[in-house]
């Protein structure tokens, strides 16, 4: 496809919220350039092989596909699988939960391995709905700072059931009213950990992260998870979006009058538009130079980053499913030593996803390629050479006697990011994989806006800005983006 001579957009970053905003821009008439500092496109959602073994390195749940359906041609549609069981979940005492798709499963399993009734979990998913029907047009699809978008109808009809979502309420303390048993507590107050952040002080307006996994479903692109990065560069590229490659952006040169530039390799480009795509930390600290506004940032809680393990397996083990959790004894000492402590604990949560489970291509025959993952503090400086040695001697050992089953001697090939290591591959400031976190009842309020009035022009997608981390909401920035771009341009959009 030829490029039209037309206004032009800068987007800083190929990341999923990057390669979004490139397709919707394209659609609607911008001539579209995007500059990425790696090698390729996916941030945080990418992948690397190692010894014959393929991994996912970021995000590895896909939920709401229709936000990744809408930006493709039909014939770009990749196929998806809907996963039957969203979670296996590993407790000390032996027992073992499926957390099924399917409500009515989910909640029998519940019921079958624990003290709390089938009618308590159905419940929980029924108000997880609802808060979701309130919440999702308000708090996820739609910009929380322009006062047209938030005064209409619709809103103010949701206005009056603001009550119900819970804002106001404790997550971890909601969980405890609405089960007895400590498992399946720990179970739910797990989805705090979705968007970095602590159960025993984030909202409970996170219960809505349940309704996406069981009323709605959760699935599994057939290549692996990377095959939503490829397929929305192909559309991207479709569109004639041009992307850049291994080229940093090192300034942006931003005012309220004339173009918007980026100064790349010393060169100035000039656009009448910009998107960011990076983390919102270095955006402010790196690129824009605006200390005032970063040490603003600065006073925001960061959200929890990562430990994760790469590791080759050369056997394989069928006790386990494509998503697994093998739970801490304490979930609360562990969420005290990642955000008041800032270390990790003697005994983390451990996630282990195999995507060979689904996608045999992924390792050899008779092999698996294992993810393993514990939550782990911002890096502040921590001797994290420490800290990798210790933590994997802990999971290695809750692995192997919650398995029944050798692990330590079956890892053939190992690769290990820690939280300096995410920030050097990211830029995400500290490894914080989510920017700030939900640790109060005004976090959605507090993230970065898509824009800034004193900025015209200048956009902002992905996980550490409004609506917040993860493929959906980082495909709902792209789309609020869009929507803005279309009102503010004028006859792009």
């Amino acid at each position: 496809m030829k490029r039209k001579s037309m206004k032009n957009a800068g987007i800083i970053g190929a990341g999923i919220a990057g390669l979004a905003v490139a397709i919707r821009l394209a659609r609607s008439g911008w001539d579209v350039d995007v500059f990425e500092q790696a090698g390729n496109a996916g941030g945080k959602l990418n992948e690397f092989s190692l010894d014959g073994f393929r991994f996912d390195t970021g995000p590895s749940l896909f939920t709401l596909p229709h936000l990744l359906y809408e930006l493709l041609d039909d014939d770009l549609r990749i196929p998806i699988r809907k996963l039957e069981v969203v979670t296996r979940y590993f407790y000390e005492d032996g027992i073992v939960i499926n957390a099924f798709a399917d409500p009515e499963r989910f909640a029998a399993e519940v019921a079958e391995k624990s003290s709390d009734s089938q009618s308590a979990v159905l419940r929980y998913l029924k108000k997880a709905a609802l808060i979701y029907r309130i919440t999702s047009p308000v708090f996820i699809f739609n910009s929380l700072h322009r006062l047209k978008k938030l005064l209409t109808l619709g809103n103010l009809k949701r206005a009056l059931q603001l009550p119900r979502i819970q804002a106001t309420s404790n997550f971890h303390t909601k969980n405890s009213s609405a089960f007895s048993d400590p498992r399946i507590i720990q179970l739910f107050d797990r989805f705090a950990t979705y968007n970095g952040s602590n159960p025993f002080a984030a909202p409970a307006t996170l219960q809505v992260i349940a309704h996406l996994e069981h009323n709605l479903g959760a699935y599994f692109p057939e290549k692996g998870m990377y095959a939503i990065v490829e397929v929305l560069q192909q559309q991207a590229e479709r569109l004639a979006v041009q992307f850049h490659f291994s080229t940093p952006v090192e300034l942006v040169l931003a005012g309220k009058q004339g173009p918007k530039t980026l100064m790349i390799d010393g060169q100035q480009r000039d656009f009448d538009l910009l998107v960011s795509d990076v983390d919102i930390h270095y955006f402010y600290e790196t690129l824009l130079a605006d200390s005032g506004r970063f040490k603003k940032l600065r006073q925001d809680d960061p959200s929890s980053s990562a430990l994760i393990f790469y590791w080759g397996m050369k056997e394989q083990y069928s006790q386990l499913d494509l998503h697994n959790i093998f739970f801490s004894k304490s979930y609360k000492t562990e969420f005290d030593c990642l955000f008041q402590q800032k270390t990790i604990s003697d005994d983390p949560t451990v996630y282990v996803y195999v995507s060979s489970k689904l996608n045999a291509e992924d390792a050899p025959d008779g092999m698996e390629n294992w993810f393993v993952m514990v939550n782990a503090p911002a890096d502040i400086g921590q001797n994290w050479a420490d800290i990798r040695n210790q933590v994997r001697t802990q999971i290695i050992q809750k692995l192997e006697r919650l398995l029944e089953q050798p692990v330590g001697a079956n890892i053939v090939s190992e690769q290990v990011w820690d939280p300096p290591g995410i920030e050097r591959k990211t830029a995400s400031v500290g490894g914080a994989i989510y920017g700030a976190s939900s640790n109060s009842m005004f976090s959605a309020f507090r993230r970065h806006p898509n824009f800034r009035n004193e900025l015209p022009g200048v956009y902002f997608v992905g996980g550490s800005v409004h609506p917040g981390g993860g493929i959906p909401l980082c495909l709902a920035s792209a789309k609020i983006v869009g929507d803005l771009v279309g009102e503010k341009e004028g006859g792009y959009a």
